[in-house]
């Protein structure tokens, strides 16, 4: 395809199908049955198609050649005041799952379709999976990886999530807690006869409320550390002493942190005979894999830009299988999970075609 205006209509077509069909997590299958039916399998093999996930890779393979797996989630946020179905004016379409991540999907489902013999090096596959937007505790890649150990072998992932084409290595750690504040009821009039769990919340939060964000610096990329109390309920009349608070904190960790590490930090940091803390996730961060020559080849292919992951992303995943992974894809992050969801297409075609040049072997430069 050499006319840009039929590629972009192609590409809008695949598009608008995806986002047309509805995807929320837990409601998956649907789409990921579309996708298979989309797939060319007469060059690809469906080897997984388990539990929210479809597994593809190259039905001939060859001797030395790197796997290279694209990978991308199928399920969107709740569809909330987002427009489903789609609705485009100009080359921007707008819709639940616009950016996050259908049009990363439609980049992928279209290199899969021009995939033919070519002199690369490198073997192609791809995986499309369900549950991302959930914890990861309920996650359909994980098990993949898994049942799949073949799939280790990949000499790269590349996930395309939101990243407006710039390519976002790593991800940040992202742990989960419940904090719980025990008190002691008492009349409001004669306070001394309780323990008053807000004003214990109050002094033990207060560290964590007045963090700023601490930067840590990987290979030359700064990430931010943070943490967040994001919710807070308590007190049961204007007279009562509350003899109860619970809050949640979410707390944002850099590569070269553990969760176990940053468990104890948490732990450490609210320690007090009053408080308890009960982790309810904690999704591990995504290792920095700057250092990988596949990585160089693809920014040599004509990415914008590389920086860190100021998220999580499923790149954690691969690395826990011992998969290298980056972030790279058509979406804008800013429209993400908003009401006003939308993309550009022309920004699927420029990502089409990095991928591309780089499965063609850029040139050094």
């Amino acid at each position: 395809m050499t006319d840009p205006f039929v590629r972009l209509e192609r590409l809008a077509e695949i598009l608008r199908e995806l986002v047309d069909i509805e995807s929320v997590s837990l409601g998956e299958e649907p789409l990921l049955d579309r996708i298979t039916a989309l797939m060319p399998m007469d060059r690809f093999d469906l080897v997984d198609d388990v539990d929210g996930v479809r597994c593809f890779l190259p039905r001939e393979t060859r001797e030395g050649a790197s796997l290279i797996l694209l990978a991308g989630h199928a399920d969107t946020v709740p569809i909330g005041g987002a427009a489903l179905p789609s609705t485009r004016e100009g080359n921007v379409l707008f819709g639940r799952g616009t950016a996050d991540m259908k049009a990363g999907l439609t980049v992928m489902l279209a290199l899969a379709q021009d995939r033919g013999p070519d002199s690369s090096d490198v073997d192609l596959g791809f995986v499309f999976f369900g549950r991302e937007e959930l914890p990861i505790t309920q996650s359909a890649l994980l098990p993949l990886l898994e049942r799949k150990p073949e799939l280790g072998k990949a000499g790269l992932a590349v996930l395309l999530e939101p990243t407006a084409n710039a390519m976002e290595v790593g991800c940040l750690g992202n742990l989960n807690a419940t904090v719980t504040v025990h008190g002691l009821s008492a009349h409001s009039a004669r306070p001394w006869l309780g323990r008053n769990a807000i004003h214990v919340a109050i002094e033990m939060l207060a560290p964590l409320a007045g963090r700023p964000a601490h930067e840590v610096e990987i290979d030359g990329l700064v990430y931010r550390e943070v943490v967040s109390v994001t919710t807070i309920e308590g007190g049961s009349a204007a007279n009562v002493l509350p003899d109860l608070v619970l809050a949640r904190v979410n707390v944002r960790y850099a590569p070269n942190r553990s969760p176990a590490e940053a468990e104890a930090w948490l732990r450490g940091t609210l320690a007090h005979p009053d408080l308890d803390v009960h982790v309810e996730g904690n999704a591990p961060p995504g290792p920095v894999a700057v250092s990988n020559p596949l990585v160089h080849r693809l920014l040599r292919a004509g990415v914008s830009s590389v920086g860190p992951k100021q998220a999580w992303t499923p790149v954690a995943e691969f690395g826990m299988a011992g998969i290298d992974a980056v972030n790279l894809g058509p979406g804008d992050p800013r429209y993400a999970h908003t009401d006003e969801e939308q993309v550009d297409i022309s920004a699927l075609a420029e990502c089409y075609d990095i991928i591309r040049r780089f499965l063609e072997r850029p040139e050094e430069g």
